[in-house]
């Protein structure tokens, strides 16, 4: 009940946030900085948990294109075992004088060739059985590709919103009290328009004895926007309303909390609305602090300068 006392009566917590109320169930970060839930499934076989489309999609594109090489230099390894286990007899072209190594080598692009469906070269099938392996390779060649292609094209016409946070939020100066602040940027050359905010604390309380997860709806200074095109300082002010009233640096050290902001925003590239969140626990709350600005006009006046390095530059201040 010592924590207790730091919490405003005033603020009524959320019961609708998705997230339960067993603070002993959980474990962590309810989100990751990614975004990403800090979940993980189980008590079902892998293949039935894990979604293939969205894995492959999802992974960065150094794993996306090692696994698409690796497939493609296996299954020929496959198949050519097959044809060398067949007998080299039976692709014509094969020179039978060759070292074992050199004819397997051949097989090898021999198969590379059928996969690939690019055409024969100077080695070709001969009777049934090599016929009909080169012919199913081939077929499986087809498949591969297309899901390959449709991988691909997925990967690139995915909607994301391309913004990023800051890494810390700030507790700092608002008006005449203080105010929670996190900012965001567009970073990459797309339009953002009708952006909505929204911005959510979860902290872990004793209660009758009993450790529990709240949640309380953080209110915005502005949580719509008509455009994003620079960077946005959410702002929630700590009211005699907020949950964050009265709290001190060192509630925010000894506290466990985090802070939940979701944003979704309307991308006119994709013609299409995307989404993004992303959490900070209280151990990355700076208090003491203000963002230095972002952008500027340029020397000519001519334009104005978004500098992205400065995202999370902030200077240390005193707090009253």
């Amino acid at each position: 009940m010592a924590l207790l006392k730091n919490i405003n009566v005033k603020a009524k917590a959320d019961k609708n946030t998705g997230f339960g109320t067993n603070a002993s169930s959980y474990g962590g970060r309810f989100v990751n900085k990614n975004g990403s839930a800090n979940v993980e499934k189980r008590g079902m076989h892998v293949f039935h948990r894990i979604s293939w489309y969205h894995t492959m999609i999802d992974m960065p594109i150094w794993k996306f294109m090692l696994i698409i090489l690796s497939f493609y230099v296996g299954i020929n390894f496959v198949f050519a075992a097959i044809y060398y286990g067949i007998g080299i007899e039976h692709l014509d072209g094969i020179s039978p004088s060759g070292s074992n190594w050199v004819q397997f080598g051949q097989a090898y692009f021999f198969s590379a060739q059928t996969f690939t469906t690019v055409g024969y070269g100077h080695i070709s099938p001969s009777g049934f059985l090599a016929s009909l392996v080169s012919a199913a390779e081939a077929l499986f060649g087809l498949l591969s590709f297309a899901i390959a292609t449709g991988l691909f094209f997925g990967r690139f016409s995915k909607p994301t919103a391309f913004l990023k946070f800051s890494h810390n939020a700030l507790i700092a100066p608002y008006g005449e009290i203080k105010g929670l602040m996190i900012r965001t940027t567009p970073f990459k050359n797309t339009n953002f328009t009708d952006a909505e905010a929204k911005m959510t604390l979860g902290m872990s309380i004793e209660e009758n004895g009993i450790m529990t997860n709240n949640f309380y709806s953080l209110e915005l200074e502005l949580d719509k926007i008509n455009a994003l095109t620079l960077s946005w300082t959410l702002v929630h002010p700590i009211t005699e309303d907020s949950p964050l009233y009265n709290f001190t640096a060192a509630d925010f050290e000894n506290t466990h909390g985090e802070i939940l902001v979701f944003i979704k925003t309307f991308d006119d590239m994709f013609s299409n609305t995307v989404a993004i969140r992303t959490s900070y626990t209280f151990d990355e709350v700076v208090y003491g602090a203000k963002f230095e600005p972002m952008y500027a006009r340029s020397t000519d006046n001519s334009k104005t300068i978004l500098n992205l390095d400065k995202l999370n530059a902030f200077d240390s201040i005193t707090l009253e």
